[in-house]
Order: C-alpha cells, then structure tokens, then sequence
C-alpha cells in the first residue's frame, strides 16, 4: 500500500499546527468562524432546496477507489468527481488546518490525528441519517464512538511481518526478531515514523502510543538496530517476490500482492506473533469546515459504504476492510487471501493523537532517517 500515515519531512509542519488545533490562536479561530459561517449558508441553501450540486471535489491517497464505481456515482448523480492526491498524511493535515473547506468536500485522513482536528474545529459534524449505508454495514469496533460523529471509515490495513520460509533464516515470533544479525539486508520495510517507533515501542514493552521522550528515545536506538537488517524502507514487495529480501514489515494490501505474484509457489507466511500486537491503521473520510458541496459529499459516502460497491472495490484495491457487509460479498479470492488470515487479527493496536509529542518522534525519526543513509 503506497499509502498509510508515514511522517516523513512534513511532520514538523503538520505538528506545529495541531499543536495548535485546541488553542486560542486567533489564525485557528478566524478560520473556524469563517468556515462555519459558509457551511450555515450551503447548508441553508441546501434545505431551502436551491439546486443540486453538480461537481464534488475529494483529497485523497491514489490507487484507492475503483475508477469505473466513481463514473456510476457521476452518472447517477449527473456529477463530476474531482480528486487531488496527496503523498503523505501530513499533506491532508495541512489542508484541513488551513481551511480545506474552500477547496474540497470531502477529504481522507486517518484516526491518529482526528481528536486535535475535532477540537480544532477542522471538522463539520456529520448528519449520520444521510449515511444509512455506514450506519447499517460498518463494523463499529473500528467506527469508534469517539470520532463516530466526524468520519466515516474506508479502508484500513494491518501492518504486520511476512516472511519467506523457505528462505528466511529464523523463524519469526515478535519485532524483538528483526534485530537478529542473520536477518542482515534481509528485511523490506514500512517507512514513516508513526509506523515505526510503535513496534520498537512495543519491543521495549512500552505503550505504542507513548509521549515520554526518554521511551522514544530507547524507541530510537531500538531502531537504529533494526536498520541494521533494513535493505529498503518503502514498498518492497517485489523485493519480496524476486527473492532479494525475506522479511518485509509491510501492510495487508502489499502482502496480498506479493501472494498473488507467487501463485502456486507462494511461500511467504505472516509471522506467527506469540504476544506482540500488530498496528491497524484506519483510512477515513471526513467533510472539512464550509465545504461547499455537502450534499454530493453524503451522497457519495453512503455509495461507497453500499455493501456491493465497495465489495467491487475491494476486488481492484484489497485491503482490509471495516464494512463488514461489504467482506461479506466481496470475492471469494479476496476473502480466502492468506494476507488477511491469521490467528492474532485481534490483538492490535490503533494509533492515537499524541498532540506535542509528534514533534519529539520528529526529531528521532529525522536522526534515524540520517543514520540509515
């Protein structure tokens, strides 16, 4: 998955506004008024039934929807979906905090940063009566009751280790593994801060979500053990494939086309964790403060929450899923997949707001980052 909260240089910038998103800076209150103000009139205008709106604009990861389910959605709704993407879960933060509103309706972010844009004021309220489909197919262990009411799920992965048994040289039971010396330019890997440090986090015996500096700093020199091992951080897939690496901290999706490249020849297994828990990451779509399209925006997010819809979906892009009726439907080479089988799918952890904190994950990463080139 090309996608999924990695940090990267963007961080400071994105910390440094949501480190903001509760206060009292005048440039947040502006914004807030001014947003809040637009939305009233849109929606004013909406009920007082002014014309539909003809044209829905959406920030989000690519390679993430079917394009032949948005043309049905055009057609259905006589529309235009524009989409803008982004690179890097700091780019949507900065959109929202600066007033997304103004130019999109709907806009993908992920759950470890929805308390400071809810408090922020970033958000507009969803009227969950317009999304039945979410209300009727969402498992709601994933649509959390404390950010329920200014998101909707999309899609979510687990980032797991897969490993080739014929040729990795130790069997793999938890991350304190990876810093094996056998496992030298041997692992493929997952890049991003907030992806990193919670394994070495939890290595450690740490909350993944800590803020202590001094934990992020042992996080760190963990980490710099596991670079060690590192032969490529990113999408290493078909590293994987090719045989030039046999371990790879990677994401659900990434794993099951690394399966499927195999076919019948697959050997890689999703190591067998006796006791580590695994980071599941959320994909959400959120409605920024004064979007002017409001109406398509629901109209959208119950389309794409309707079981077979996103079924569809998941046969060009399958990733995990919080739709449950959706899974149900989907195909049965998607839910038989091995990348989304394994015995400890519940013992996982989310990624929370860890507010100031980002910009102390920030520094390490940045060293790490230096000390692997």
């Amino acid at each position: 998955m090309k996608k999924m909260m990695a940090i990267g240089l963007a961080a400071v910038t994105a910390a440094s506004l949501l480190a903001g998103c509760g206060g009292s800076g005048s440039a947040a209150k502006t914004e807030s008024g001014a947003a809040e103000t637009s939305a009233e009139t849109a929606a004013a205008e909406q009920a007082e039934g002014g014309e539909a709106s003809k044209e829905l604009n959406i920030y989000m990861w690519s390679d993430d929807i079917s394009e032949s389910l948005v043309s049905e959605f055009e057609k259905e709704n006589d529309c235009k979906v524009n989409f803008t993407y982004m690179s890097d879960n700091a780019d949507a933060i900065n959109q929202l905090t600066a007033g997304a509103g103004d130019k999109y309706d709907l806009v993908m972010t992920c759950d470890a940063y929805m308390e400071s844009l809810i408090k922020g004021g970033y958000l507009e309220k969803l009227d969950l009566s317009k999304i039945p489909n979410a209300e009727k197919n969402m498992n709601k262990t994933y649509w959390r009751e404390d950010i329920r009411d200014y998101c909707m799920p999309y899609l979510m992965n687990y980032i797991y280790v897969v490993y080739n048994k014929d040729t990795c040289p130790i069997e793999i039971k938890g991350y304190n593994d990876l810093l094996d010396p056998q496992l030298k330019g041997q692992i493929g890997s997952v890049d991003g801060a907030r992806n990193l440090f919670p394994i070495a986090l939890v290595a450690l015996g740490y909350d993944p979500n800590s803020t202590d500096e001094n934990e992020i700093k042992e996080a760190y020199e963990w980490l710099q053990k596991y670079n060690e091992n590192v032969a490529a951080y990113g999408s290493t897939e078909q590293n994987l494939v090719n045989g030039t690496i046999s371990v790879m901290l990677a994401y659900d999706g990434n794993t099951k086309w690394a399966m499927d490249q195999m076919g019948d020849k697959n050997s890689l297994v999703i190591a067998p964790f006796e006791k580590d828990p695994v980071q599941l990451g959320m994909d959400l779509y959120v409605i920024p403060k004064g979007a002017k399209h409001q109406d398509l925006a629901y109209k959208f997010l119950d389309y794409i929450a309707d079981a077979d819809v996103m079924a569809k979906n998941l046969d060009e892009y399958p990733y995990s899923c919080p739709n449950d009726a959706a899974v149900a439907a989907a195909s049965d080479d998607y839910k038989n997949s091995p990348a989304f089988n394994f015995d400890y799918k519940d013992n996982i952890f989310f990624q929370e707001d860890v507010g100031d904190a980002l910009t102390i994950y920030d520094k390490y990463y940045q060293m790490l980052k230096v000390n692997a080139q």
